[in-house]
């Protein structure tokens, strides 16, 4: 007999963390994050990482584990999450996974295959050496050519995952949209709800440059500063992260302040206009409007829908 799982989903400031916390309150839950960033330790601000007020008492996993400098991907999530989801069943709680990559969630609760793609061998040192010396626009539209598909639904930025399609399509003559396809046909190994959060656009952009502006007021240009501070570099993959990257050109005299603040504000209003378009493109859940829903209105709905569909009784 499958187990539940509970996902709630969406993309950057629709509530989902405060969702999450309300629905684990509800149906006895605990929460393992799906947000590729918030991970890191140090990266507090700029990732939105709930604070230990936010959490009410309810455990986090996923949350403040790693350095910034220790690989994290899809592959390594799924497997300490599914560590995690055993850890949560046996204290007879329910897991919900809560964020906004995508693609982790997918790869967990489809339990996505990895080992053709994540073998670091010559392919993918020669694939970062040419986005070194040529660029990223140059190894996109590499991608472009054999996956257009797969293509269209990244950013030209997003080289990780650029090179891993690559890599994946040189390696066995298929295309990377192909393989995520048949991924997808996958039926998941667990009781499933999946949920997807949603609200009217402009009220989610007003969100975002609020939340940008929030982040300005609480110190994220320190917290950048005392990272660099202890040594790392703004080469990191964790570096790259929204509200990170953007920056290093103050830090290096090049930039304002305030021309940083509107560079993240409108980089993450496009991000989170990516992570919906990847969402209706890749995930069959429920989606859930939130924009005149409360948190805790807005689990009520969920716990609900669970509880109809039977994948949950309380």
């Amino acid at each position: 007999m499958k187990k539940p799982l509970i996902v709630v989903a969406g993309p950057t400031a629709c509530k989902k963390t405060d969702t999450a916390v309300e629905l684990a309150k509800i149906i006895n839950g605990e929460i393992i994050s799906a947000d590729s960033m918030q991970v890191y330790k140090y990266m507090d601000i700029g990732t939105a990482k709930a604070t230990k007020e936010e959490m009410q008492g309810i455990k986090h996993y996923l949350v403040d584990e790693i350095f910034p400098d220790d690989e994290y991907n899809a592959m390594i999530f799924q497997k300490k999450a599914k560590k995690y989801i055993e850890e949560i069943y046996s204290k007879g709680k329910v897991p919900i996974i809560a964020g906004g990559t995508g693609f982790y969630i997918n790869a967990l609760v489809y339990d996505n295959t990895f080992e053709e793609i994540e073998d670091k061998g010559e392919i993918r040192q020669m694939l970062e050496k040419e986005a070194d010396e040529k660029g990223v626009e140059f190894i996109y539209k590499k991608l472009k050519k054999v996956d257009p598909e797969y293509a269209q639904s990244l950013h030209m930025n997003n080289v990780k995952r650029v090179i891993r399609a690559l890599e994946y399509n040189i390696q066995t003559g298929k295309k990377f949209s192909e393989h995520n396809a048949q991924e997808k046909k996958k039926e998941s190994p667990y009781d499933l709800g999946l949920y997807v959060l949603n609200m009217d656009r402009e009220k989610l952009y007003e969100r975002i440059n609020l939340r940008v502006d929030k982040m300005f007021n609480e110190g994220l240009v320190d917290e950048v500063s005392n990272i660099l501070d202890m040594g790392y570099t703004p080469e990191l993959v964790s570096m790259q992260g929204l509200g990170y990257k953007e920056l290093i050109p103050f830090f290096e005299g090049k930039a304002s302040l305030e021309s940083v603040s509107d560079e993240i504000k409108q980089k993450t209003r496009h991000f989170a206009k990516r992570q919906l378009t990847w969402f209706r493109g890749q995930m069959d859940g429920c989606w859930v409007d939130v924009t005149d829903r409360s948190p805790k209105e807005a689990a009520e709905f969920i716990k609900e829908d669970l509880v109809k569909k039977g994948i949950v009784t309380l």
